[in-house]
């Protein structure tokens, strides 16, 4: 089968295409015959910096649509041919990719497969920021980094649809009126030359703060998130995109506001409580099916092609989120 691998760490050019055996699953697992696959920064990560790579070479890629090809050994809710979205950890950038049957999921009615990719790490996350762990309530207001992003477009469609004021912050002004489409009632284009988000947060609430921040940036970010949320006040990290020291923060930093510091990763909910992801995933699903929310796609490349796909991502211009066209 075809596949796109990295051999050694390093910038889009390292990955290539290669071919591969076509493998089999084992108890509890699945293989899809993959019709696109979703690109995440999580797979820019892994070739950069070897993230949760366990060794090389390696084929990047978390999430998949498709028809699922063969089931293991115990796997009874699922059948050859059904169609499916599925999370995987890793090997997605395939024409063949295994999961556990724990993060596949039957696809609701009126999705289609190019629809289904966008949906394995996106939808859940955002729901689960905003709803599991954020805790969001009609009438608060939610501060969203990277707004106009995968998980951006998909938490301003989420926190609008919960009767809160949300509010993002981009890097630059067309990513600004990008958000604007997607349930934000005000995108701050913090770009290091204005008075910063936190200020920005503060004014549009009359002084008062945001109730729920989410922030993928960590490092500075993370610390101006803080300053920007109201008395009970709750941020939650879901990355670090920023690449700093992980954070840390203790009672001194939290007592004067009372607030609340959480965090989520879908990857580690999938290896930790599959159930509980399974889950989350369902409630989001159904969201999408209904039509609260949409996740446009604004940018398909064929599976050789991952590399252009990576830069113009690690170019921090794309908004919506990107695919790469396997068998779709």
């Amino acid at each position: 089968m075809r596949t796109v691998h990295f051999r050694q760490t390093g910038g889009p050019e390292v990955l290539e295409p290669a071919d591969a055996e076509v493998p089999e699953p084992g108890p509890g697992q699945v293989t899809v015959d993959v019709a696109y696959a979703g690109v995440n920064f999580a797979d820019l990560k892994a070739r950069s910096d070897g993230y949760r790579v366990p060794a090389l070479p390696f084929v990047p890629g978390l999430e998949v649509s498709g028809r699922i090809r063969a089931v293991g050994a115990g796997v009874t809710a699922l059948r050859p041919g059904q169609q499916v979205a599925a999370l995987t950890a890793g090997g997605a950038y395939a024409e063949v990719a295994l999961a556990d049957a724990a993060t596949v999921f039957a696809l609701p009615e009126g999705i289609d497969p190019r629809t289904a990719a966008t949906l394995p790490t996106v939808v859940p996350t955002a729901h689960a920021l905003l709803h599991e762990v954020g805790r969001v309530r009609a009438g608060e207001s939610v501060l969203v980094q990277g707004a106009a992003g995968g998980v951006g477009t998909v938490a301003g469609q989420l926190a609008k649809a919960a009767g809160a004021t949300v509010l993002g912050v981009v890097s630059g002004a067309a990513k600004a009126q990008y958000a604007l489409k997607y349930g934000y009632d005000e995108v701050f284009v913090d770009d290091g030359t204005g008075p910063g988000f936190a200020h920005e947060a503060r004014r549009a609430t009359g002084g008062r703060g945001v109730d729920l921040a989410l922030d993928p940036v960590g490092g500075d970010t993370f610390r101006r998130s803080l300053d920007a949320l109201a008395p009970f006040g709750r941020l939650v990290s879901f990355g670090n995109a920023g690449g700093a020291e992980p954070w840390a923060v203790g009672q001194p930093d939290l007592f004067p506001g009372a607030h609340t510091v959480s965090a989520f990763s879908i990857l580690t909910l999938a290896q930790s409580a599959p159930q509980a992801l399974r889950a989350v995933a369902e409630r989001a699903f159904r969201l999408v099916a209904d039509g609260t929310v949409t996740l446009p796609v604004t940018a398909e490349f064929p599976l050789a092609e991952a590399a252009d796909a990576h830069r113009l991502m690690g170019g921090r211009t794309s908004t919506g989120k990107l695919l790469l066209r396997v068998g779709g």
